[in-house]
C-alpha cells in the first residue's frame, strides 16, 4: 500500500521488526520538505475539566430594550435582576408563621463548582438571604430552578425522577404516581364572606367548602415541605392569549415532570415579558408528593386540592397527577373572567380561512377533539377559552390529549405532536426500543400527552379569533332518539348548555346494556365556580349581540339504542359540521320535533335524508316513543336542581329556559 500524498502513512516494501511491513509517512517520502501534513488544532483554552465544561454553554446576552427608547438596553445588571426574581420567589415561599421566606439560591444543587475561580455560571452562586427567625429551615438554602427549558427539565427528570424515560418519539415518558386522574371529591374552596355569596354551593355544585384556617394549615404544610427540599422548580407563565386580560401565574413544584407539564400547558413568556413579570396574580404550591394530614378539619383522605380565591393561591397535597394544576387554574379563570364580563368556556374552538369561528362543547366521547381538529380550519384551542369584547381567546398554551388507542391514522396531528418537549403520562413502552404501546392500559386507561399548541401544524398563533358565528353542542346519545343535528333558539341553547348531556354505555362484562345518561352543567361542571345559569346568561347575551347560532349535534346512535341501532357515521357528522361552517345549513328547510321541540333540517348535502329524523330510523315506533319520553324525563329530573335559581328581570329568563326544555 503506497502513500497517498496527503500526509497519511502506507505500508512500504521494507520490513520492520517481527516481519511486519515498515510504515512510511509522507514526510519520509518527501525528504526534500521534511514536513508532515499537520491537521492538529490549537489546544483548548481550559486548564481543568470544569473550565472546559464552562466553555460548552453560551450565556444569553441581555436582549430587552428599555420601554420608550430605541436601540438602548436595560441598565439593570443580571445580578440585580436575579436578586429581584429571588426576592419574589422567596416571598411566594414565605411561611405565614415565620412571616418570611427561605434562603434561596439560583441553580442546581448538584452542580458543585470544583474550581470556583472558573465558575461556569455565576448565577449558580447567587443567593438571596432574607431575615429569618432561627429554625432549621433558616440554616439551609433552597435552590431555585427557574423557568428551565425542556432540555434542562429532561435532564432533571431522567437523572432524579424514577420512572422517567425518553420515548422513541422523543417525548418524556413519566409516571404520576398512585393517582392517574383528578380527585374531585378532595377539591376544596375557601368559603368566606365574599365567596359565600358569589360561588355556587350546595346540591350539584363541585365546590366543597373549607375555612380559611384549614387552608392556611395546608398551605403551611406544603410550603414547609417545599422549603425542606434541596431544590424547587419555579415557572412564571401566563393564562389567556388576550393580552388585555391575561393572568400571571407562578407554579412552585418539586418535580421536573410538573414543571415541564406546565411549561407546555401555560402560555410561555418571551424573555422581555419574563423580565417584567413582577408579582404573580395567582400561585400554585404543588407539594403533591407529600400527603395532607387526615386529622385536619375538612380532610377526607390523604389528598387535598385547595383553592383560596381571596389569597389567589392553590395548594396541592397527596397527588402527583399534573392535570390537577391545569384544571385548578381553569376553575380560577371561571371565577376571575366573569368578573370582567368575559365568558370562560370548556370548549374547543377553530376558525375558517374567512374568519368564521365555531365553538365546540362536548363531554368525553362526543368527538369534540376530533371535530374541532379540522385540517381545513385553524385551531385556536382544544379545551379552554374566553369570549370577551374582542372575540375569543385560548386560555392555555398547550394541549392535553388522551392517548388511549391513539394511532397515526386516526389522529395524525396528535401523533406527530408527541415529540421532543412533549410529556407522556402513564403510558407503557417497550423496555428496549422505548416504543409506546398506546393500547396498553396496564397503568391506567387515562394515558395523556401534554404538548405546546404550536406542535399542531394548523394552530393559529396567537390563539385568538373574532366573535363566534356558531355554537355547537355535541352529545353522544346512546338512546338513539336525538336527531343528528338540530337548530336551537337562544333559550334552547341555554337549556342544553346548562344540561350538558351525553350518554355512556355500561360495560358488557357486568351484563348491563342499558345506556346511562350523564349531565355536566356547562359541559364542565367539575370546574365552574358560579351558578351554571350565570354562564348560560352570558352565553346567550354574547350570541344575541354577535349573531351566533346554536346547534345540537348528536354523534351517538341512530335506528335504535345502543345494542340495537348503529353509531352515526363520522363522515355524516363531518358533512353536517361542514354545512354549519359554510352557512348552508341556515338556508335549509326545517320541521319541528315532538317533545324536545327542536328544529331539524329536511336535507343536508352528503347525508341520507332518512336519518335526519330519528323516528324514521326506528323499526319499532312504539319503542322509539317510549325511549324518547324516558330521555325527556331524565332531562327534566336533572334540571330540577337549577329551577330555584332566579335570573333575569322578574325571573323571566329562568321561565324562558324552563320552557325551552322537553314538553310532554
Amino acid at each position: 500500500m503506497a502513500a497517498n500524498g496527503n500526509g497519511e502513512f502506507s505500508f512500504g516494501k521494507g520490513t520492520a521488526r517481527k516481519g511486519l511491513a515498515k510504515i512510511q509517512t509522507a514526510a519520509s517520502q518527501k525528504k526534500q520538505s521534511a514536513i508532515c501534513h499537520d491537521d492538529s488544532t490549537p489546544p483548548v483554552k481550559a486548564q481543568t475539566i470544569d473550565e472546559l465544561h464552562s466553555l460548552q454553554k453560551k450565556r444569553s446576552a441581555p436582549n430587552t430594550p428599555i420601554k420608550g427608547t430605541q436601540g438602548s438596553f436595560s441598565p439593570i445588571s443580571d445580578e440585580a435582576r436575579q436578586k429581584q426574581q429571588l426576592q419574589s420567589i422567596s416571598a411566594s415561599l414565605a411561611s405565614l408563621t415565620r412571616e418570611t421566606g427561605p434562603k434561596v439560591v439560583r441553580g442546581d444543587p448538584a452542580r458543585k463548582a470544583e474550581t470556583p475561580k472558573f465558575a461556569a455560571d455565576p448565577s449558580d452562586h447567587f443567593s438571596f438571604t432574607p431575615t429569618i427567625s432561627v429554625s432549621d429551615s433558616s440554616l439551609k438554602f433552597t435552590h431555585v430552578l427557574y423557568n428551565l427549558s425542556p432540555a434542562e427539565l429532561y435532564e432533571q427528570a431522567i437523572k432524579y425522577e424514577k420512572g422517567s424515560f425518553i420515548a422513541s418519539s422523543g417525548a418524556l415518558a413519566t409516571l404520576s404516581g398512585a393517582k392517574t386522574g383528578r380527585s374531585p371529591r378532595d377539591k376544596r374552596v375557601v368559603k368566606d364572606e365574599t365567596t359565600e355569596h358569589e360561588l355556587w354551593w350546595g346540591k350539584g355544585s363541585p365546590n366543597i367548602e373549607m375555612d380559611e384556617h384549614t387552608f392556611l394549615v395546608n398551605r403551611e404544610r406544603a410550603v414547609d415541605y417545599l422549603n425542606s427540599l434541596d431544590k424547587v422548580f419555579v415557572n412564571d407563565q401566563f393564562l389567556n392569549w388576550d393580552p388585555q386580560n391575561r393572568v400571571k401565574v407562578r407554579i412552585v413544584s418539586a418535580r421536573a415532570y410538573h414543571s415541564l407539564f406546565m411549561h407546555n400547558m401555560c402560555i410561555r413568556p418571551t424573555p422581555e415579558e419574563l423580565e417584567n413579570f413582577g408579582t404573580p396574580d395567582f400561585t400554585i404550591y404543588n407539594a403533591g408528593q407529600f400527603p395532607c394530614n387526615r386529622y385536619t378539619h375538612y380532610m377526607t383522605s390523604s389528598t387535598s386540592i385547595d383553592l383560596n380565591l381571596a389569597r389567589r393561591e392553590m395548594v396541592i397535597l397527596g397527588t402527583q397527577y399534573a392535570g390537577e394544576m391545569k384544571k385548578g387554574l381553569f376553575s380560577v379563570m371561571h371565577y376571575l373572567m366573569p368578573k370582567r364580563q368575559i365568558l370562560s368556556l370548556h370548549s374547543g374552538c377553530n376558525m375558517g380561512k374567512d374568519g368564521d369561528v365555531a365553538l365546540f362543547f362536548g363531554l368525553s366521547g362526543t368527538g369534540k377533539t376530533t371535530l374541532s381538529t379540522d385540517h381545513n380550519r385553524y385551531l385556536i384551542g382544544d379545551d379552554e377559552h374566553c369570549w370577551g369584547d374582542n372575540g375569543v381567546s385560548n386560555i392555555e398554551g398547550g394541549c392535553y390529549a388522551k392517548c388511549i388507542d391513539l394511532s397515526r391514522e386516526k389522529e395524525p396531528d396528535i401523533w406527530n405532536a408527541i415529540k421532543f418537549g412533549a410529556v407522556l403520562e402513564n403510558v407503557v413502552f417497550d423496555e428496549h426500543t422505548r416504543e409506546v404501546d398506546y393500547s396498553d392500559k396496564s397503568v391506567t386507561e387515562n394515558t395523556r400527552a401534554a404538548y405546546p399548541i404550536e406542535y399542531i401544524p394548523n394552530a393559529k398563533i396567537p390563539c385568538v379569533g373574532p366573535h363566534p358565528k356558531n355554537v355547537i353542542l355535541l352529545a353522544c346519545d346512546a338512546f338513539g332518539v336525538l336527531p343528528p343535528v338540530s337548530k336551537l333558539n337562544l333559550a334552547q341553547t341555554m337549556y342544553h348548555f346548562i344540561s350538558g348531556y351525553t350518554a355512556l354505555v355500561a360495560g358488557t362484562e357486568d351484563g348491563i346494556k342499558e345506556p346511562t345518561a350523564t349531565f355536566s352543567a356547562c359541559f364542565g361542571a367539575a370546574f365552574i365556580m358560579l351558578h351554571p345559569t350565570k354562564y348560560a346568561a352570558m352565553l346567550a347575551e354574547k350570541m344575541q349581540k354577535h349573531g351566533a347560532t346554536g346547534w345540537l349535534v348528536n354523534t351517538g346512535w341512530s335506528g335504535g339504542s345502543y345494542g340495537c341501532g348503529s353509531r352515526i357515521k363520522l363522515p355524516y357528522t363531518r358533512k353536517i359540521i361542514d354545512a354549519i361552517h359554510s352557512g348552508s345549513l341556515l338556508n335549509a328547510n326545517y320541521k319541528k320535533t315532538d317533545v324536545f321541540g327542536v328544529e331539524i333540517p329536511t336535507e343536508v348535502e352528503g347525508v341520507p335524508s332518512e336519518i335526519l329524523d330519528p323516528e324514521n330510523t326506528w323499526a319499532d315506533k312504539q319503542a322509539y316513543k317510549e325511549t324518547l319520553l324516558k330521555l325527556a324525563g331524565l332531562f327534566k329530573r336533572n334540571f330540577e336542581i337549577f329551577t330555584n335559581y332566579k335570573i333575569g328581570k322578574d325571573n323571566k329568563l329562568t321561565e324562558e329556559i324552563l320552557a325551552a326544555g322537553p314538553n310532554f
